[in-house]
Order: C-alpha cells, then structure tokens, then sequence
C-alpha cells in the first residue's frame, strides 16, 4: 500500500472515531433515548461534545477532497515523494485538529485546519505537474 493510501486509511479510521467521540458526548448531554428517537426536536449539544461534533463534520468535508486527491494519484499512478508528504501532513494536521478543537483553542484550531489544507494542496500541485 502507498504511503497516500495508508494515510487515507489512517484519516478514514479517524473519522470513524471523531463520530464516536462525538455521539459519546451527545449522549452524556441528551440521553440515548433522546439520540434513538427521529431527532426532531434534539436540544443543541454544546461544550466539548458541540465541539467534538462540528470537528467530526469539518472532517467529513475535508475528507471528501483529501480522499479524492489521494484516490486521483493511485488511479493514475502519479502517487510520489510529494504526494507522500502531503498525506502524511493532512492526516497530522487533522488529528491535531480534532483534539485541538475539542480541547475548545480557536486560533490554533484553525492554523493547524490551515496547514492540513497545504497538504492537499501538496497532492493537487503534485498532480498538476504531472499533467
């Protein structure tokens, strides 16, 4: 397996946890009744949890990009040295992000949100080039 795909792996598995962390902390707030039920009415989840939960969906839409970038250099074989790098770096960045933002450091949060963007920028520049 790639050094890219490994880190999809790892940001994949990551996200997995991020919705745990997430749904552990909505149920401390609401109950698992609360969280069972059609959600019509669901009282906003706030603190660490609302927090855990707006990480774990920031994840998910950056997920989306970073997995298609790194699936885009396996399909056409133009995974490298850089690619490599800016996975790696995606994948540090987010988890950095996920405790960071959970932890509740707003400017930190979003400098390291910054710095798992120049990572896919890594892979899309990678890509580019290879054109």
């Amino acid at each position: 397996m790639s050094p890219d795909l490994k880190y999809l792996l790892f940001s994949t598995i990551l996200c997995f946890v991020q919705v745990l962390v997430a749904a552990s902390g909505a149920n401390t707030q609401v109950g698992l009744n609360t969280l069972a039920g059609n959600r019509e009415s669901l009282p906003d989840i706030t603190g660490w949890a609302g927090r855990a939960k707006r990480a774990h969906l920031n994840m998910i839409e950056n997920l989306v990009l970073f997995a298609a970038l790194v699936l885009i250099a396996a399909a056409a074989g133009k995974a490298n040295a850089t690619t490599a790098m800016g996975a790696m770096i995606f994948f540090w960045a987010r988890l950095a992000y996920a405790i960071i933002y959970v932890i509740g450091i707003p400017w930190l949060r979003t400098v390291v949100w910054f710095v798992s963007v120049i990572g896919m920028a890594m892979i899309a520049w990678a890509l580019l080039q290879a054109l």
